[in-house]
């Protein structure tokens, strides 16, 4: 049997903690060291690893195998190319980075020093999704991508998000997970992104928003639409779309009626899959019933991050390229960030 891979984990909140259990219980990995702010040892299964509150003296002492990052995103970018520079391979939380500048920097570290960088795209793991974007491609384009997530959030949770505002907005924190998906389907190139935001709250910075809605326009005359809210304020109703559209039919996700907005697990699960074709007969009515894919076997939150490290732990064992993992993980945060832009110029933003 091969030797643990040995992880530092950076960062303890919802998502850290999820990728520290995954590497908790996977043979392939061993955690080094668990790294946050206080210090503080979190409760559990986790309890019992070593903790450090600096990541660069973690990563200078323990020299791990892997270094996974899972702090606010404005650290991302430095601590990724810190631990690639020092021979870690990386797995980042979604965005990258809070410029395409940065994002850039990280993809060129990894490059030039042979190591793993795989960012936290948690949908490329999910059976249900995969099929998703596998039944919208075999109807053909061009498409109307129409998806959204807004969250009602109180609490901590509303605690959280104020906190993640302070670096980066709601259409770029989660857009970027839709806009991947948006160019998986198509393989047009985005060439225009117009963005709307408001502010809706007086607990935020006065330039930032925490809501928004953004268009992205393809070369091949594809059409997307995202939109994302946070805070006690935002609505319930409607909180989850996800419908894909083509001259052939669409692909939605029907969500269940129970579910609510501040749930984890719903931002991932899809319930039900439904594929409707457009075709009609000679009597102007439609040839197929629509047809409903049930999804109700697919994996909770922590199932998705299992899977997400065992694909890392793939990555480095069978030496897999993700030279296109990469390039998208760019691409995509490059549509979101311009359209922060568009929100603050007013101006629709060329790529």
């Amino acid at each position: 049997m091969e030797k643990p891979l040995r992880v530092l984990v950076a960062g303890l909140g919802n998502m850290g903690r999820s990728h520290a259990l995954a590497y908790h219980n996977n043979p392939g990995f061993q955690i080094a060291a668990l790294v946050n702010r206080s210090g503080t040892a979190p409760a559990g299964e986790l309890s019992g690893y070593p903790m450090r509150r600096s990541f660069d003296e973690a990563l200078r002492e323990l020299q791990p195998d892997v270094a996974s990052i899972n702090t606010y995103s404005d650290s991302h970018a430095d601590y990724a190319v810190k631990a690639l520079e020092a021979g870690a391979h990386v797995f980042v939380e979604k965005p990258l980075a809070t410029t395409v500048a940065d994002a850039e920097r990280v993809v060129a570290a990894a490059r030039a020093n042979g190591r793993k960088l795989a960012v936290g795209y948690i949908l490329r793991h999910h059976p249900s999704w995969m099929r998703l974007i596998a039944e919208a491609r075999a109807l053909g384009g061009p498409f109307v991508f129409r998806m959204n997530l807004n969250q009602q959030s109180s609490g901590h949770t509303w605690d959280t998000h104020k906190q993640l505002m302070q670096t980066t907005s709601p259409i770029v924190d989660c857009g970027v997970h839709y806009l991947d998906v948006m160019c998986q389907i198509t393989d047009a190139k985005p060439v225009e992104v117009r963005g709307m935001g408001l502010r809706l709250t007086g607990e935020i910075d006065p330039n930032m928003y925490n809501y928004g809605h953004l268009q992205v326009l393809f070369d091949d005359g594809s059409v997307g639409w995202y939109e994302a809210g946070w805070g006690p304020m935002m609505s319930e109703t409607a909180f989850f779309v996800k419908d894909v559209i083509s001259p052939n039919g669409s692909v939605s996700i029907v969500m269940s009626d129970s579910a609510r907005s501040d749930d984890i697990d719903a931002h991932t699960k899809t319930n039900v899959i439904r594929v409707h074709r457009a075709k009609t007969g000679a009597d102007g009515k439609f040839v197929h019933a629509d047809e409903n894919l049930s999804m109700k076997d697919e994996p909770d939150h922590q199932g998705l991050c299992d899977r997400e490290q065992a694909f890392v732990l793939k990555a480095i064992r069978e030496d897999l390229d993700l030279g296109r993992h990469m390039d998208d993980a760019v691409k995509s945060l490059a549509v979101c960030l311009a359209a922060d832009e568009s929100v603050r110029s007013g101006r629709a933003v060329r790529l």
